[in-house]
């Protein structure tokens, strides 16, 4: 039997895991019917092309992941992508193997487009709309973006930086567990990005993305400089694979953590250490709300 109430789906094609969203409207705002993931690294430091290979298993798990949403009686399936393919030179021929594999057209986002979808996302999916001057902070992993806006106006500023979790392991870490002298480069690299950027002041901040809703078990749902600092030591204190353990993550997601801590850190300094509270939602239901809305003719 196929479900009553309307059904949509998002792939999120991200730089290192590709996700599933498929959810229905609920008030304002969304209930999730069905989430999965999987990890698709397609991050490239030195600017390359992605490499065939990966260009097909990518084809076959957005194909899987649309089987699935249709599955489940999903109406309309968004696929979307982010930074890596936004910057791959061959990120036509890949979207095309997609649209073959799949049947969907790939969006790919342009960094405005990622800031205002993960802003809509995070907001539109909190108990209550918050009052003043909202931030979130998404770290992704190939690009990173600090947004800021209101509930009711939506982005009023935005600034993305080409530095994420993957893009920044890449660069900085060959050791397992990381060595000091790594740590090092990536809180370097992570101040960086945001030197010099002056950041509107809000009353809170949210932070979306895997490296922020993976910390929960390790800083609760609130994260400062220090417990953020606190978890890095944690994390980089045991190989990937006794971490991954520990902490009941895949360890894929463990391998880039290092990096997201510092560029999650560096992040909640700009906002001037204000503690980011984890997102219930991100890009992919900033996707499917404005899908909503957009068919409600709100």
């Amino acid at each position: 039997m196929m479900p009553s109430a309307v059904r949509n789906a998002c792939i999120d094609i991200g730089s290192n895991t590709t996700r599933l969203l498929v959810a229905e409207p609920d008030g304002a705002g969304l209930r999730e019917v069905l989430a999965r993931r999987m990890f698709v690294p397609l991050v490239s430091v030195d600017g390359g092309a992605i490499d065939p290979e990966t260009v097909t298993v990518l084809a076959s798990v957005v194909a899987a992941h649309a089987a699935v949403a249709r599955e489940c009686g999903a109406e309309r399936i968004h696929a979307v992508a982010t930074a890596a393919i936004r910057d791959a030179p061959n990120r036509d021929a890949l979207c095309g193997a997609i649209h073959r594999e799949a049947g969907l057209r790939v969006r790919v986002l342009d960094d405005a487009a990622e800031a205002r979808l993960a802003f809509a996302g995070a907001v539109g999916t909190l108990p209550a709309r918050p009052g003043g001057t909202v931030g979130v902070v998404d770290v992704g992993g190939g690009s990173s973006e600090l947004v800021a806006g209101t509930a009711n106006g939506g982005v009023s500023w935005y600034v993305s930086v080409r530095v994420g979790s993957g893009v920044l392991t890449e660069r900085h870490v060959a050791s397992d567990p990381p060595t000091p002298a790594e740590l090092a480069a990536l809180r370097a690299a992570a101040d960086a990005a945001f030197a010099g950027v002056r950041v509107p002041r809000a009353a809170s901040v949210y932070a979306v993305g895997g490296s922020a809703t993976s910390l929960r078990q390790l800083c609760g749902d609130e994260l400062t400089p220090r417990t953020l600092e606190a978890a890095l030591s944690v994390v980089a204190a045991h190989p990937v694979r006794d971490a991954a353990s520990g902490l009941s993550l895949a360890r894929e997601r463990v391998r880039l953590l290092p990096a997201g801590l510092v560029l999650l850190r560096a992040a909640a300094e700009a906002f001037g250490g204000v503690p980011l509270d984890i997102a219930r939602g991100g890009l992919r239901e900033g996707v499917l709300l404005e899908d909503f809305a957009d068919a409600a003719g709100t």
